[in-house]
């Protein structure tokens, strides 16, 4: 799940609120929703940093919530 589909998502269904700006001036998943997500899946998704997207973890990846691809 991509980051920027989700903000599309949110935006197009009027919460805007759920959203914050960041440093480069792009809309950006809050942290209340960033925090109830991390809630729901603590050990079976992880972030794939470079591309900005979430997915499920695999055997392969390494502690941790963040992953390489």
């Amino acid at each position: 799940m991509y980051q920027e589909d989700v903000v599309d998502h949110i935006l197009k269904s009027g919460h805007e609120e759920l959203l914050i700006e960041n440093a480069d001036g792009n809309q950006v998943l809050g942290r209340a929703v960033l925090t109830a997500f991390r809630k729901l899946t603590p050990d079976n998704v992880v972030w794939v940093k470079p591309d900005r997207y979430w997915r499920f973890r695999v055997a392969e990846d390494e502690p941790g919530r963040d992953a390489r691809g």
